[in-house]
């Protein structure tokens, strides 16, 4: 398995419009070849970056996935939050699921 982690510092004011635009997402990369789940993750601490993971079956499927016309689509409202919404940039990260015990 393959997971992405996206890691994004947003200003606690606008935490909730933040949280809103994963509630009523595009659900593209639902559709996906490969893809898993979805998690998005609220921090405890608010000066922590909310977590946004998805899990695919191999790094090739979200690679697919990134150079899609649905990846287009399902991010073309990542602009409808203001700069200010952000304490900086995001950080992508991504992993190869090595134990899982579930």
């Amino acid at each position: 398995m393959f997971v992405v982690m996206n890691r994004i510092a947003v200003n606690p004011d606008f935490a909730r419009q933040f949280e809103e635009r994963f509630r009523t997402r595009a659900g593209e990369v639902d559709k996906m070849k490969g893809f898993v789940r979805n998690q998005v993750l609220r921090p405890a601490n608010p000066d922590d970056p909310y977590i946004v993971m998805t899990f695919w079956d191999s790094q090739a499927d979200f690679e697919a996935w990134v150079n899609s016309d649905a990846f287009r689509k399902g991010h073309a409202r990542s602009g409808s939050l203001p700069a200010e919404a952000f304490r900086g940039p995001s950080r992508l990260e991504s992993f190869t699921v090595i134990l899982d015990t579930d």
